[in-house]
């Protein structure tokens, strides 16, 4: 059962939260912020705002096609605003470590070779986390004040007002969802590991 209003949310490049919005793609691949609570990568809420940031993106790391709509900014800068368009569920949490399997996953990703084998060497004894989120636009665009509380190396923040999410629309419809999870499982191979509902 979907939840109406929450806190929580996942901050992820502003680049995949628009590529996640345009349905151009439903993963994420994670292996966690620098001050992730017992250093490893760990999914804390099922239904999450999606908080796009801006400092880390890298465009080198993209696929052709996304690195050019990367606009650098310098170290600590940040919008005063952070303006929000959508939620995810995250379906599934698939942990992959080797590198064959998740290079056949590129073309289900917006980034490139590069980051994919920077991410799996960093950290190398933990597996690289592919996420399959189904996504949805909000009603309208939320608008949210920024704190320091929000800044940081991490993966998941909670924010200080609810967000309304009912009346918001899927972004993909059940069957292309569905089938995408499906060609993406079929590659990893391991379905264990989908959320339980």
């Amino acid at each position: 059962m979907k939840i109406t209003n929450t806190v929580h949310a996942l901050k992820e490049w502003s680049i995949a939260v628009n590529a996640l919005e345009n349905g151009k793609t439903i993963m994420l691949l994670r292996k966690g912020g620098i001050h992730e609570e017992g250093g490893r990568f760990k999914v804390a809420h099922q239904q999450v705002l999606l908080y796009p940031t801006y400092e880390h993106q890298q465009s080198f790391m993209l696929k052709d096609e996304y690195a050019n709509l990367v606009y650098p900014v310098t170290s600590g800068w940040h919008p005063e605003t952070i303006s929000m368009n959508s939620w995810a569920e995250i379906t599934h949490i698939l942990p992959v470590a080797d590198e064959s399997t998740v290079n056949e996953l590129l073309p289900f990703h917006i980034w490139n070779e590069h980051f994919i084998s920077d991410r799996l060497k960093w950290k190398s004894n933990q597996p690289l986390f592919v996420l399959l989120l189904r996504t949805y636009k909000l009603p309208q665009v939320q608008h949210i004040p920024y704190s320091p509380k929000y800044g940081g190396c991490k993966s998941w923040i909670d924010l200080y007002e609810q967000v309304e999410l009912e009346d918001s629309k899927p972004v993909l419809s059940d069957l292309v969802y569905s089938q995408l999870v499906d060609q993406i499982c079929r590659i990893i191979g391991d379905k264990l590991y989908a959320v339980p509902r």
